[in-house]
C-alpha cells in the first residue's frame, strides 16, 4: 500500500459491533472502575471530636485548649472493602523428605580410588 492510502485506511471509523483490540480496549476503559478502594455509603473513617475543654492556657498570646475530653467513633469498613485475613499463600511444600541432613565438611585430604 502506498503511504497516502495507508493513512486514509487508518482514519476509517470502526463498525459499532467491531471486536478488534482497539475497540475492546476503548469499551473496557469506558467502564467504571471496580476498585476495592472506592468509598461506599456504608464505609466511614474514624473520627474524634472534642466534647468538653478541661484546661485552657495561653499559647503565643492566644487562649487555647490544653486538655479536652474527646468522643471517638471507630472506623467501619463494609464486607466488600474488608481485606482478607492474611495474604495469599505463594509457597507450598512439594515434597517433605523428613528432617534435613546436616552438611558435615571433611577437613582431611583424600584421594579418589578408581
Amino acid at each position: 500500500m502506498r503511504p497516502s492510502t495507508m493513512s486514509a485506511y487508518n482514519r476509517l471509523p470502526h463498525a459499532s459491533d467491531c471486536d478488534c483490540s482497539v475497540c475492546w480496549s476503548r469499551r473496557e476503559m469506558a467502564k467504571p472502575a471496580r476498585s476495592r478502594s472506592t468509598p461506599c455509603a456504608q464505609c466511614r473513617p474514624a473520627s474524634a471530636v472534642p466534647i468538653r475543654t478541661l484546661q485552657m492556657g495561653r499559647v503565643g498570646g492566644f487562649w487555647k485548649p490544653l486538655l479536652s475530653e474527646w468522643k471517638v467513633e471507630p472506623a467501619f469498613i463494609c464486607e466488600k472493602h474488608t481485606p482478607p485475613a492474611r495474604p495469599p499463600k505463594y509457597w507450598s511444600v512439594v515434597l517433605d523428605t523428613g528432617r534435613p541432613t546436616p552438611y558435615v565438611p571433611i577437613h582431611e585430604p583424600f584421594e579418589l580410588v578408581g
